[in-house]
């Protein structure tokens, strides 16, 4: 950088063309070289990709015994950091996207268990920031094609849902939350009204109703007259590569957030990958998602941006049961890997994830076996960009960023992690323990809540598992350590008194301490 007076007020010597010319040629160097470093430091592109029900050991780079072989989501994990005890922060995908997306879990909210359905209202206010609003404050260009499932307003719903007027716009949707753009649907791909809406703008008006049943179930309900559900997935990534190649030409950088319909029911793969995992409808479908992955891949390589782009892989929970988990079994293959349970439980199953990172100019290739939580990009792209995020936001979120740039062992970022099941129960991990704050599985697997409550009235109250000796949650050890199940109560209770579970002022909840 060139000290001194500016060019105007400096003085040369009558005739010293030379002398002014080398001056004009260094400022030109001098501005050359703060252009190049304002592009070398320019913020990242962020892509984050959350697929719908994909089990952990459904990726082959995760699952040594896979039967399905991810090529392009293997590639990811091959050139980024893998997280091999990544968590959702629920077990269903309503409350894991609200944390994803607000950086606190959504046992805080009205929302104590379950989902919403495709006419339920809001979950999220509009005072709450999202990382879509934090990345705007930041000069992003902000986007979210797919899946929403966290509510909005119908026009005329105060009426109920059949005095709908769909030629109307959605009120408090994600436009209001922080999204520029928005093009999806209200829920998942099985939830009606089937409806796609760019903005706050349904499409199209329905034209029939619709319903199928079997591994193809969705439920029965309105379908717009642009809506099928077998293109819904190709539809999506059509849109994610067009909004990817527009962007990339703009100097702000964007935020893109893909949330897919796949391998959620219902389990549509198209012909083209009909039979091509050798397994059934299921395996075939994961095959689809991971070559539309790779379209994605693919789009940002063709935009030569691929550098200069964090890349997020990631599921809501763990796989669903409507895989059918026997089948797969008998041919080797277990969505879930080496762990208990599946989607909607406590165990492992229900909300252990795949989760890869890829940023080429900042990230190497790498494994990170601390526990985090998808809570935590919040914190990680407010970190990434620059952004100080105030006490009452992201109140469970955890920067990841040490974990991403430094390839060796770092100090533990998460003191403990909360898991939620469909049915409201608690567990928490901390290090090697984890606590199940129930008998049952809390979900959809033996021993079930509501199916198997003669058993679950013989079992003990809580159950507390060594997740390194024991990650298939066999032996209950809540006798043995009972002292670790206090810590871990305890600490439960200050999570939920002090309405978050990161570093700050005390915020307040709307659920009481019952534990």
């Amino acid at each position: 950088m060139i000290k001194g007076p500016p060019y105007e007020t400096m003085q040369f010597l009558p005739g010293s063309i030379t002398m002014k010319k080398m001056f004009l040629s260094l400022c030109g160097l001098a501005l050359l070289s703060a252009s190049s470093c304002v592009k070398k430091n320019k913020d990242p592109n962020i892509i984050f990709i959350l697929t719908d029900d994909l089990g952990y050991g459904d990726v082959s780079a995760l699952n040594e015994n896979s039967k399905i072989k991810t090529t392009n989501i293997d590639r990811l994990a091959q050139q980024g950091a893998v997280f091999t005890d990544a968590h959702s922060s629920s077990s269903v995908c309503t409350p894991t996207r609200y944390g994803i997306l607000t950086g606190r879990y959504s046992w805080r909210t009205a929302l104590k268990k379950g989902v919403l359905y495709g006419y339920d209202k809001a979950l999220i206010p509009q005072n709450r920031k999202t990382i879509a609003s934090v990345l705007r404050e930041r000069h992003y260009q902000t986007a979210c094609i797919g899946k929403w499932h966290l509510g909005w307003d119908w026009n005329n719903i105060e009426k109920g849902k059949d005095s709908i007027n769909y030629a109307k716009p959605i009120k408090n949707g994600p436009t209001t939350l922080g999204f520029d753009y928005f093009y999806g649907i209200v829920g998942s791909l099985d939830m009606d009204p089937y409806v796609y809406v760019e903005n706050d703008q349904p499409t199209a008006l329905p034209d029939r109703i619709t319903e199928n049943k079997g591994m193809r179930l969705w439920r029965k309900g309105p379908t717009a007259s642009d809506f099928d559900h077998e293109k819904t997935l190709p539809n999506l990534i059509n849109r994610a590569e067009k909004y990817i190649e527009e962007k990339s030409k703009d100097k702000r950088p964007f935020f893109l957030y893909l949330s897919l319909t796949a391998p959620h029911t219902p389990i549509l793969p198209v012909k083209e990958y009909q039979g091509k995992s050798r397994l059934n409808p299921y395996g075939d479908f994961v095959l689809m998602v991971d070559s539309m992955v790779g379209r994605v891949m693919a789009s940002v390589d063709k935009a030569g941006i691929t550098r200069n782009t964090i890349l997020v892989f990631a599921s809501d929970n763990g796989c669903s049961p409507a895989a059918n988990f026997d089948e797969l079994k008998a041919k080797g293959h277990n969505p879930s890997y080496i762990y208990r349970g599946h989607k909607a439980d406590l165990f492992d199953g229900g909300h252990r994830i795949p989760c890869i990172v890829r940023w080429p100019a900042k990230v190497k290739s790498h494994k990170v076996e601390q526990t985090i939580c998808l809570n935590d990009f919040m914190a990680t792209f407010a970190a990434v960009t620059g952004y100080k995020l105030k006490d009452n936001e992201g109140e469970d979120s955890f920067s990841l960023l040490p974990l991403l740039l430094n390839t060796q062992p770092q100090e533990i970022i998460r003191e403990a992690t909360v898991h939620h099941s469909i049915e409201g129960e608690f567990a928490i991990r901390k290090g090697e323990w984890k606590l199940l704050l129930s008998p049952s599985s809390g979900g959809w697997s033996y021993p079930r809540p509501g199916k198997d409550d003669k058993v679950i009235a013989t079992l003990p109250p809580c159950q507390l598992y060594n997740m390194k000796t024991d990650p298939g949650e066999t032996k209950n050890l809540c006798d043995e350590y009972p002292a670790v199940v206090n810590e871990l109560k305890a600490l439960m209770i200050k999570y939920i008194n002090d309405g978050r579970s990161t570093p700050g002022i005390p915020q307040k909840d709307s659920i009481l301490s019952t534990y």
